[in-house]
This record gives structure tokens, C-alpha cells and sequence, in this order.
């Protein structure tokens, strides 16, 4: 398939991409002499292994140090990456991506082989990818996972240097978007077997493909740095020399950096989106992000109990919330898929697969039903420690999450807020009796939330385990892969199961306001996957 036809099989998302100015449109005489951008996150870097990171953090870094066989791009389709167009079978089983000639930045020419050892690698056990599942619809994926098949079972090939062979299991509709994404990217062997398991760990131990190489970051450190890659197969595009990322989680640090110039972009919280909403330099958006609250129900009999869970769900006021506390354009959750992220006949999957008793506050019901769990569970009172981030977002949902718990008879809760990476790996290793987490769709289509909670999938930190929920899921991704209709419905049944039986609770989909200078042009924003692509972006006079 040419490129042109590429453009009209790989949708992003149903939501807009925002563009922030024009793409690739800058003279040199409307650029600034000094190219460096200088952003904040809110939490650090985390990982620059493209198969272990889980974050969006890292995701972002990712997309803008190393690239893959399509990225996303203008008008939210996928654009060619470093493949400059591939082909489909007429039963929909095997692509066949040409690849382009591109180099690493050590000077080393990027071949499928990359792909092939990057894909092996990422589906292996040995390696832990949270990701890995994204791979099941590859040819014998899940026997390797299963530790059935060896990882070279895996059905990718190269033929050639520069072309690449992947067969699958069954069609895949959206598969283009999966190839997209950070921990499809290919990986350097010679990097891996250099470094050892310094690979990937700080800036000097890895090399880059993308736009971007990481060249100042110590894997710990709260700051880290882009330069431009030279190597960059489509270097003469990039006009930015840096990206300075800053990890700033007090939001009034945060402002008087943007105020006195030392930040070109700051996310805003708490009173600042309403009182900077007028703003010349204000951008509201909505991401495919659905925060919400896993209960750990390995042991807790209280926590596996339906009505206990229903009840901590019930006494949340989610509107107040978002109206009242938070004002910064999140929206009340009505399940863990977002709004706007998929879209059937006019119909928006988060309206069709809702159930407005598993996400709408009502005390006197949760009342009710915290009793009957208290006495069906033998207890008489309950205490719980509500795992969080140490940001002022993870602050605010433990604090207002624990005001509406309070309500409930004889229960105690204590909120705990830790930095991230260890709230990740606790949550992870099932280290917490309730936890806040949060989960941005990778790409347009509810599978990428539904599949987390199927039976054993390693983002199933709760451990709910439902053996409908799992039925309609696979039938999803096999039998009716290729029914649009029907596999639509198996979504809808799925997400009402969970919602029914309250296995997580949602609590709302993610607003990100943000200030960002008006010099500041051609940045891509996407509500799906690693969400910003500064490839495109300079700093205007």
C-alpha cells in the first residue's frame, strides 16, 4: 500500500489533535536564535527501555527520542514513520512494511533485523514488559507468554534489510495504531549487548532513532535533556536544538518559572486554570486518561466483597469533584474507556457502555450497603490505607476520596502519597489495600482500556477477575475481530460487567489545562498515546 493509502487506514482518535500553530512552516527569519524549549512534567523520567516503560512520561520521551514503523501525525491519522508504506493481505493476516534508510545515532544503519530483535525481546517473559500483551495478535504471542513458544516463534520476519513481515493471528482493524507505539519501536542489539543492564538506565547507555537523541539524564535525576539528532532520517524538519524537561510538582513553583521565563509550558492545577482561563497563553484539553481506584482483592474478604466495593463507589460525588474541587476541564468518569475515544454510528462508547449506578454518587444506597458488607464480611469496623502519587493531583483525589469514604459507618482511612516510581512498583507488585491509578488510552479503540482487567493481565494490579468479563474480551479479539458490529457489542457487554460488579472504580477523565508561550509553534498534541511531538515544533521571535 502506498503512502497515500496509509493516511486512510490508520484513524488516531474520534478526539481532535489540537496543533498549537502550523507544522514545519517556519522561516528562518521568524525563528528565535535560541532554539531550546524548557517544559515541566510533574513527575521524573522513569525509563528509556521502550519494552519496561509504562508511563506517560516516559511514553512522551520515547516518542520523541526513537521512532517506529508509523507515527501519529496532522489530523490525527497515522503517518509513515520509518516505514514509508506497507501493505496489507486481502485476508487481513500479514503486513509487509518497506522500510526506509535511516541510521541510529551512533551511525549505525536501522534494518527490520532491529524490529525483530526489538519485538522478540519485548515479548519474552524474561524481559517483564507490561506490554507485551499488546502483541497478542501476533502469530504464537500468546504461547510465548505463555512460556509455550520460544520469543523467535514470534510471527515478524525481516526480508531483507529493509522490509518486514508480520503475520497475525487474525485481522486486526487497528493494528497500523499499534505499530505506532513506543515499545513497537525497534532496538539496536549492539546497544543491549554493550551495556548490559546499564542499557537504558541514563542518556549515555542507549542509542536514538528519532527526531531527538536523550543526552543529559542520570536515571534518577528530576531534569533531562533532548538535543537534535543529527542522524534523524528526517533531521532537516527539526528546528528545536533542546527540549529541557523539568520535573516541578508544586504548582506555584511551577507558575513563577512560566511567569519569569524560565519555563516555555507549565500544567496548571488546583484555583490557576480558572483564574488563567481568560489567558491569551491558556490551552484547555481533555485527555483519553481515566483516573481511577483499584481495591487489592488477592485476600481482603471485605475488599472482595460486590456491595463493599459498590458502596465506595457510591459515596463518591464525582460531579463535586470535578466542578467544584478540581476545575480544570476533567470530566465525572462513567467507566474506565473515555469519551470521545471511540465513536459507532453517531453513538460514543463511554455513553453505550455506561451504568450510571456503578459511577453516580448516592449516599443513602452506599450506607445500605457498607452495612450489609460489614456484617456479611463478620466486622464491626474497617480501616484502609489509599495509595496515591505525591503530585498535587494524586493529593487532591486521596483527600477528597477520603472525605466522601468518611461517610461511611465505622471506616477509617489513611491517605498515603508517595513519589511515583514507587507508587508504580507497589502498585505493581500488589503492595497496597487501595490505590489511585490511572490509565491513558494507547490508541482509538476500547480494547487498549478493556483488555487491562482481563484474568492475569499484568495492569490488573486489584486482581478482579471475572470469567464473563474474559469470554466477551476474547471473543472481541478472535471470533468477532473482524465483525465490527458484533465486536463492538462484546466491548459494551464487557465494560457493563465490570461497572456491575464494581472491579475498579472510575472516578474521572483527566483534564490538562496548560499556560504555554505564544512563541512556542508547530507543538502536536494527542489525547491518545504518548500525547506531545515536538519534531515539528520551533520558538518564533
Amino acid at each position: 500500500m502506498k503512502v497515500k493509502s496509509i493516511v486512510k487506514l490508520g484513524t488516531v482518535a474520534s478526539l481532535a489533535t489540537v496543533l498549537l500553530a502550523a507544522c514545519g512552516t517556519s522561516s528562518s527569519s521568524s525563528k528565535a536564535k535560541d532554539q531550546t524549549l524548557h517544559l515541566m512534567e510533574t513527575s521524573s523520567l522513569s525509563s528509556m527501555d521502550n519494552a519496561k516503560a509504562t508511563d506517560i512520561i516516559s511514553g512522551e520521551t520515547l516518542n520523541n527520542t526513537g521512532e517506529g514503523l508509523l507515527r501519529f501525525g496532522k489530523n490525527s491519522k497515522t503517518l509513515p514513520g520509518l516505514a514509508k508504506s506497507y501493505s496489507k493481505s486481502k485476508d487481513g493476516l500479514t503486513y509487509t512494511f518497506n522500510l526506509r534508510k535511516s541510521q541510529w545515532s551512533n551511525g549505525e544503519k536501522v534494518t527490520a533485523q532491529d524490529f525483530v530483535y526489538s519485538w522478540q525481546r519485548t515479548i519474552a517473559p524474561k524481559t517483564g514488559s507490561q506490554y507485551a500483551y499488546l502483541y497478542a495478535d501476533i502469530k504464537n504471542a500468546n504461547a510465548i507468554m505463555k512460556n509455550k513458544k520460544p520469543a523467535s516463534a514470534l510471527g515478524v520476519k525481516k526480508d531483507g534489510d529493509y522490509k518486514l513481515v508480520v503475520t497475525l493471528e487474525h485481522p486486526v482493524s487497528y493494528f497500523p495504531t499499534l505499530v505506532a507505539q513506543q515499545c513497537f519501536y525497534p532496538v539496536n542489539k549492539k546497544a543491549v549487548d554493550k551495556y548490559g543492564k546499564k542499557f537504558a538506565t541514563d542518556a549515555k547507555h542507549n542509542v536514538y532513532n528519532g527526531p531527538f537523541k536523550l543526552t543529559k539524564w542520570s536515571g534518577t535525576s528530576d531534569d533531562w535533556t533532548l538535543t537534535k539528532n543529527p542522524k534523524y532520517w528526517d533531521a532537516k524538519v527539526v528546528k528545536l536544538q533542546h527540549v529541557k524537561y523539568s520535573a516541578v510538582k508544586d504548582p506555584q513553583t511551577a507558575l513563577s518559572q512560566y511567569q519569569s521565563g524560565k519555563l516555555d509550558a507549565i500544567f496548571l492545577s488546583g484555583q490557576q486554570p480558572k483564574n488563567y482561563k481568560n489567558d491569551k497563553d491558556f490551552h484547555s484539553r481533555v485527555s483519553s486518561r481515566i483516573t481511577y481506584v483499584e481495591l487489592n482483592q488477592r485476600k481482603d474478604t471485605m475488599l472482595k466483597n460486590k456491595k463493599a466495593r459498590q458502596a465506595l463507589s457510591m459515596v463518591i460525588n464525582r460531579q463535586q469533584y470535578v466542578n467544584k474541587v478540581m476545575q480544570d476541564g476533567s470530566k465525572a468518569a462513567t467507566g474506565i474507556v473515555s469519551s470521545g475515544l471511540a465513536i459507532r454510528n453517531g453513538k460514543d462508547f463511554s455513553k453505550t457502555a455506561s451504568v450510571p449506578s456503578a459511577t453516580s454518587y448516592n449516599l443513602d444506597k452506599a450506607k445500605t450497603l457498607w452495612k450489609q458488607a460489614l456484617k456479611e464480611t463478620g466486622r464491626k469496623s474497617y480501616s484502609i490505607t489509599l495509595l496515591a502519587d505525591d503530585t498535587p493531583a494524586g493529593k487532591s483525589a486521596t483527600e477528597y476520596i477520603q472525605s466522601q469514604w468518611a461517610k461511611l459507618d465505622n471506616f477509617k482511612v489513611t491517605n498515603s502519597n508517595i513519589p511515583y516510581k514507587t507508587r508504580l512498583s507497589r502498585s505493581q507488585n500488589g503492595q497496597f489495600e487501595a490505590v489511585v491509578s490511572g490509565w491513558s488510552a494507547d490508541f482509538p479503540d476500547p480494547i487498549t482500556d478493556l483488555s487491562l482487567f482481563t484474568t492475569g493481565n499484568t495492569y490488573n494490579n486489584g486482581r478482579w477477575s471475572s470469567k464473563s468479563y474474559d469470554k466477551l474480551i476474547d471473543e472481541a479479539t478472535t471470533t468477532n475481530a473482524n465483525k465490527p458490529s458484533a465486536r463492538w457489542q462484546n466491548l459494551v457487554d464487557a465494560q457493563k460487567v465490570m461497572l456491575k460488579d464494581q472491579g475498579i472504580i472510575p472516578v474521572y477523565q483527566t483534564g490538562m489545562p496548560q499556560l504555554m508561550k505564544s512563541k512556542v509553534k508547530g507543538v502536536v498534541y494527542f489525547p491518545v498515546g504518548a500525547n506531545w511531538d515536538y519534531s515539528r515544533a520551533y520558538i518564533a521571535k
